[in-house]
């Protein structure tokens, strides 16, 4: 900041820093707070769970399509972050209460204001330089350190907060994250006019309604075809689901919209927008395999990977997860299983309650008739933090739903919910007396206790009563990993590019996208290999090679999706910039819903091997348009 920059820059820094550790942090818990059985989880299946995820983000990277243009065209930048910031809030806030109408609503709202704040506070940064200003890209390359600060500290606040309290204290979290964000906004409003200033337009500019009539309406009936088609046919519904076809129908009228634009381009047009259409698909292959972080390497990090913690100190012992009875499924023999007598067993459906962190009175009142339970009401008595996970809100037995369903593996599972304004008699934690200790249980049914302690070896004592093997959280390997490695080889990536063009053999923006690709299929195979050792989820695989994956692959995103938003602004016509950068996105949608499809698969070997065959078949198509794109390229000084 001290070498010249624009004062508004700090400001818009910091709004989007705690912008993007809000999204970053329920982005990385989404999957498991969706699915999760053990520590207040909604408990949906995974295949359901990995259809809202991808939907989500889907959506998430629609919105600012439409957010760019009522920006530019009603609100102006400012009110439109300030809007979407307040959106967001509020959808965090809603994330914060456990309940399915709140869960929905909350998705909902960060959709919509996400799609207000994320284009138009870009927009502002580019807003604080004028067009031949050099102090532009350094700019931008520090308001990107804040995208990549917040993503890292994500996982930093939400670690604790749900290891000591629940998923939905994380929530609110983030929540708080956009409370302060959109204050820094709102206390340097004045300072921040000159970033407000609207884009220049043209007679030429496809105008709002010209958006709603061509693209949107279509989108929307072909979509709505698309899924009763998807639930009439059963091959469909049994395979990608009626909810991914109708998205996939719906992007058609899309695709062909910009297929006719640049059909009807001009001469000197042409050229550029043609060569748009492979950086297009490359950006969505991409974004299909780096979202699946909140999805298949969720999935794969929290049931198929050794998260063993002891190195972790004990003064930051709030970093360490407890390990709750599915993580022993496919652990090795010699980890030591709990103490026999914290695991309690009770019915299906109590353990069901007492995962979800919701009890009936008849089911305490059931624990109450055995002498060495006690449920110990937690207003009377100070539980003590390394407990608060444990404690359950009690309702009257008839506020208490349970349904159940079948996951995407065949495995069943059982939900359970409270509606909405149902009273919480109280909050209680359920210890048993164990050599005159009042030690905190876990209630579990008779096939999940067998689990436990199958394959466990006779020779490796159990942990004394209380105790827990510690873990690394989840969302530490699968949020902070990549960010970090953004922040350290970002200065790697440009210093070798440099030499290149030093050494005279520069390498073009084109073939930085293909080697992108080439380094993508690396990590996928990477993380095949890895998934072989562990044969496929019957054992747990070391953390080092989710680390390698996200080493190689953050390599490849350095090469690609910056170059990617370069290419657009530069090979669209004025005129059409905006729209362009709208179909970037709107690839990105496509990738991201594909991305919640595979996500609710096994990851496997074999599916590890089948996604990297085809970002490599992608790098194929990209290696034979090199020639097209370089021409492009060079014709409009790009």
């Amino acid at each position: 900041m001290a070498n010249g920059q624009p004062k508004g820059l700090k400001y818009l820094f910091l709004t989007e820093m705690w912008e993007r550790l809000g999204f970053y942090l329920m982005l990385g818990i989404l999957l498991l707070y969706i699915t999760d059985t053990e520590r207040g989880g909604l408990g949906f299946t995974t295949r359901t769970a990995a259809e809202i995820y991808g939907t989500y983000m889907a959506f998430v990277y629609f919105t600012p399509f439409l957010g760019g243009m009522i920006a530019d065209r009603f609100l102006g930048f400012r009110r439109s972050v300030l809007i979407g910031g307040i959106l967001m809030a509020a959808g965090y806030f809603a994330l914060g209460v456990r309940g399915l109408p709140t869960f929905y609503s909350g998705l909902v709202l960060l959709c919509l204001g996400n799609g207000l704040f994320k284009p138009n506070i870009s927009a502002m940064v580019g807003n604080l330089y004028s067009a031949d200003d050099p102090r532009r890209d350094t700019g931008f390359n520090i308001f990107y350190m804040g995208i990549n600060i917040g993503a890292a500290l994500s996982a930093l606040l939400s670690v604790p907060l749900r290891n000591l309290w629940s998923f939905n204290m994380a929530f609110t979290a983030a929540g708080v994250g956009l409370i302060i964000g959109t204050s820094i906004l709102v206390f340097n409003w004045k300072r921040l006019a000159d970033a407000d200033r609207q884009s220049e337009r043209s007679d030429d500019d496809i105008s709002f309604k010209q958006v709603i009539l061509t693209i949107l309406v279509p989108a929307g009936l072909f979509g709505l075809a698309g899924y009763f088609i998807g639930n009439s046919v059963e091959f469909i519904s049994s395979t990608i689901g009626a909810v991914t076809f109708a998205f996939l129908v719906g992007m058609l009228p899309v695709v062909v919209y910009f297929g006719l634009i640049v059909r009807r381009a001009t001469p000197e047009e042409k050229p550029g927008l043609a060569a748009l259409i492979p950086v297009f698909v490359a950006g969505g292959a991409f974004f299909m395999i780096l979202h699946l972080s909140g999805g298949l390497m969720t999935v794969f990090a929290e049931h198929n990977t050794d998260r063993r913690a002891e190195w972790i100190p004990a003064a930051t012992d709030i970093y360490a997860q407890k390990a709750m009875p599915s993580y022993y499924g496919n652990a090795a023999p010699d980890l030591p299983r709990p103490d026999e007598r914290v695991l309690v067993t009770v019915s299906a459906d109590e353990e069901a309650m007492f995962g979800a962190r919701i009890l009936s009175d008849a089911a305490v009142q059931s624990l109450a008739k055995r002498p060495e339970i006690t449920a110990i009401d937690a207003s009377e008595v100070d539980i003590p933090e390394d407990r608060q996970f444990l404690v359950c809100k009690v309702y009257e037995k008839d506020d208490v739903g349970i349904s159940r369903g079948t996951d995407a593996h065949g495995v069943a599972t059982t939900t359970v919910k409270a509606p909405e304004g149902a009273r919480v008699l109280k909050k209680v934690l359920i210890v048993r007396d164990i050599e005159g200790q009042d030690v905190p249980v876990i209630l579990v049914s008779k096939p999940t206790r067998k689990a436990v302690y199958d394959g466990a070896d006779p020779a490796v004592p159990n942990l004394e009563p209380g105790r827990y093997v510690r873990l690394v959280n989840a969302e530490i390997l699968t949020s902070l990993l990549n960010p970090v490695f953004v922040v350290i080889l970002t200065p790697v990536v440009v210093f070798f590019f440099a030499w290149m063009v030093r050494k005279r053999r520069a390498v073009t923006t084109a073939r930085k996208i293909f080697i992108g690709m080439i380094i993508t299929t690396i990590s996928l195979l990477l993380m095949a290999f890895g998934a072989h050792l562990g044969e496929d989820g019957a054992a747990k695989t070391a953390m080092l090679w989710m680390a390698s994956y996200y080493l190689i692959i953050t390599f490849g995103e350095l090469c690609l999706s910056p170059m990617g938003l370069s290419l657009v602004t530069k090979l669209s016509p004025k005129r059409l910039v905006g729209l362009m950068m709208g179909g970037w996105f709107l690839s990105t949608a496509i990738g991201n819903k594909l991305s919640g499809f595979i996500s609710g698969l096994e990851p496997t070997t074999q599916m590890f091997i089948v996604l990297a065959l085809a970002i490599f078949g992608v790098a194929g198509f990209i290696f034979v348009m090199l020639p097209r794109l370089d021409r492009a390229i060079k014709k409009y000084g790009a």
